[in-house]
């Protein structure tokens, strides 16, 4: 329904707006962040939170310290105990705090010493309960925005859609939705919070799982290319690499080529740690495809990034008779132009490339695989405008970011989920040291024996110039500072996203040939980028990193059988900040580190937001809820089963049918 509904002025619609609030539905969904619980609560020890009714007893006694406030006044409460209160930076509630007014105080207690957190100049009474806390704009106040709640609520009555089915409701032991959004806003106890979030958690789930199972199922009937190619020409290629495939790779690759030869379109996420070998598996996919006499195309988030991939299969497949090519927003005209004639009349087999691969103008003559690396990084129009250059094109995903099985299988259930654990054989992992500096001096001496023996090194910074706001250490400031201190030895490297495409690849090539030795970075090498003789990274300001990002920056060393170094600088005093840099001393495992990451940060930060394919949910967490997600995982597979069979939930089903129509959250 129509948000004019509620009758209020065009600054409050704005406001509303503003908070992605456009219709009464709207409204009812945008629930409380928090609740302040008010009842009469005295302490059994010391330094316990307390809510208690007291009269003031004395006049109130400020002292000032610079813009900061300190406020004493001394209360008594109903049962005659006599307090001393404190409260900061409230010097303003002065006026209504007069001798035998009748106060709510809230806050610790200590030997009969009050430091008050917050005063109602209310008594109890009046105020007890429990109350909603918003997130709202200014201008907006949270009594008058609880107002349009229950003011939409009782326009929407009888008319609010559920996703829950009565069996279900039945099963679960649930309210239902008309109780659970009115007792999420206007709950009486905490068993009514409880018992909402309960409904309104597993519903969003619910939703979401019918919603992935829909699209999986719906594709699975979809009619794609089988592909045939002979077997040991496969096998032969892939003993021909210089080196024997893990067995997680092993069993991806069958998993895919399977998927390749059926007569369904193959809609796949593969998910690897950090060097575990998804480029090789990706070009024994590629090659297949090529066998069953089909263009391959493997779309990079950067420029730098896919022209690494080129050269990899480049180097993959030099005894094979495979034309490859880059195709990248760099090229010129003619040379685009000449590209897009290639690919067009099939005189090109894989092609590799950015965004530039689904513009308009590239028409492929038999496209019947893509790849996209880091999907994350790619919105779901992109990935369909590619996929869509083909006809029943296969489709595989992956990403570097890996999450447990069961969590990815639950969080992408609209595809298949390949995993990669097992590392390739002779790595030695990366010895890393968390350096409670802003300065390179504790590491100077070794970055200085490591250089004279022939390596490379990075060097990565947060910010590409100075900030006045932030605290931290620029690429520009550290490369000019390196350039001097090393200007007789060594060549040094300044590498941003804020430089064009072309001067980046120049910079990277020669890193690549060794021209650089020292390479000062912000995160634009965090994906992909592959020099096996630089082994030793050194991050300024660690702490503004994610772990993920840390583990992927990481990454970009010991792809090789040298023993590499990375060394976290960060003079943080925050406790968590320490935590998280000292666990990534401990940890190469990236399951656990984005696990851990992902507790701290949520899925939207670690993983991408919406366009990942993977929805902002309103009031569940993929996490903490996940026993939860994976009960709505096994009721939405039955769900959809018993729609097939023809045995109900027609109107369910039909509900998740047409809102995916205009709902572009989810990859299809």
């Amino acid at each position: 329904m129509e948000l004019k509904l509620l009758k209020t002025t065009e600054k409050r619609y704005q406001l509303l707006n503003q908070m992605d609030i456009y219709s009464l539905e709207d409204i009812v969904q945008y629930y409380p962040y928090r609740y302040d619980i008010i009842e009469e609560t005295y302490p059994s020890v010391n330094d316990e939170h307390i809510i208690i009714e007291a009269h003031v007893i004395s006049a109130t006694k400020i002292f000032f310290r610079g813009k900061m406030s300190r406020m004493t006044f001394e209360v008594e409460d109903r049962y005659h105990q006599q307090y001393q209160v404190t409260i900061f930076n409230r010097h303003f509630l002065r006026q209504y705090l007069k001798l035998n007014a009748v106060i709510t105080i809230i806050g610790k207690c200590q030997d009969n010493r009050i430091t008050a957190s917050d005063i109602k100049i209310k008594p109890i009474d009046e105020i007890k309960g429990i109350h909603p806390i918003y997130s709202i704009k200014e201008g907006m106040t949270q009594k008058s925005f609880q107002q349009y709640v229950k003011k939409a609520l009782m326009m929407l009555n009888g008319n609010i859609e559920s996703y829950v089915p009565e069996e279900m409701i039945i099963k679960h032991q649930l309210i239902h939705k008309d109780i659970a959004l009115w007792n999420i806003h206007f709950p009486e106890s905490q068993n009514d919070i409880k018992q909402s979030l309960k409904f309104l958690k597993y519903e969003e789930f619910l939703k979401f799982q019918l919603t992935m199972q829909f699209i999986k199922q719906r594709r699975s009937c979809e009619v794609g290319i089988e592909k045939k190619f002979e077997i040991e020409k496969l096998q032969s290629f892939i003993l021909s690499l210089p080196f024997p495939l893990t067995k997680d790779q092993q069993n991806v690759v069958k998993e895919i080529v399977d998927d390749l030869r059926k007569p369904q379109m193959m809609y796949r996420f593969l998910q690897g740690d950090v060097g575990s070998g998804k480029t090789v598996v990706s070009a024994i996919a590629l090659y297949a495809n090529y066998l069953a006499g089909y263009q391959g195309a493997l779309m990079a988030p950067t420029e730098i990034l896919a022209r690494q991939h080129y050269q990899t299969l480049i180097s993959f497949f030099k005894d094979c008779n495979i034309k490859i090519a880059l195709l990248t927003g760099s090229l010129s005209l003619k040379e685009k132009d000449i590209m897009y004639q290639q690919i067009r009349e099939g005189e090109v087999d894989i092609i590799v490339g950015t965004h530039a691969l689904f513009q308009k103008k590239v028409q492929y003559h038999q496209l019947g695989f893509v790849i996209t690396d880091e999907q994350h990084r790619f919105g779901v129009e992109q990935r369909k405008a590619i996929k869509n250059k083909g006809n029943q094109v296969d489709f595989l995903i992956m990403s570097a970011t890996p999450i447990p099985r069961t969590l990815a299988i639950s969080m992408y259930g609209d595809m298949e989920v390949s995993t990669i654990k097992t590392m390739p054989r002779g790595r030695l992992p990366v010895q890393t040291q968390f350096i409670q500096s802003s300065s390179m001096k504790p590491i100077l001496k070794h970055l200085k024996e490591y250089l004279a023996g022939g390596g490379q090194c990075y060097v990565i910074c947060p910010l590409v110039e100075d900030s006045e706001t932030l605290d931290a250490r620029s690429a520009s400031q550290i490369a000019e500072a390196m350039q001097k201190y090393f200007q007789n030895d060594y060549r040094v490297g300044l590498l941003h996203g804020q430089m064009k495409d072309d001067e980046k690849d120049e910079i990277m090539k020669k890193f690549q040939q060794n021209d650089i030795q020292i390479l000062v970075s912000t995160t634009v090498v965090e994906v992909g980028v592959d020099v096996k003789n630089a082994n030793m990274m050194v991050i300024y300001n660690a702490e503004r990193f994610g772990m993920s990002q840390l583990h992927q920056l990481r990454g970009r060393i010991g792809r090789g059988d040298q023993q590499a170094y990375c060394y976290m600088m960060s003079s943080s005093t925050s406790k968590d900040a320490i935590e998280r840099l000292k666990y990534m001393e401990k940890s190469q495992d990236g399951f656990e580190i984005s696990m851990y990451d992902l507790q701290l940060r949520g899925p939207g930060e670690v993983l991408g937001n919406r366009q990942s394919g993977v929805p902002t949910f309103l009031i569940a967490d993929i996490l903490k809820d996940f026993p939860v997600l994976q009960v709505a995982r096994d009721d939405a597979l039955y769900l959809i089963d018993e729609y097939r069979k023809g045995l109900g939930y027609q109107n369910l089903i039909h509900k998740i049918e047409e809102n995916l129509k205009v709902n572009n959250e989810y990859v299809d």
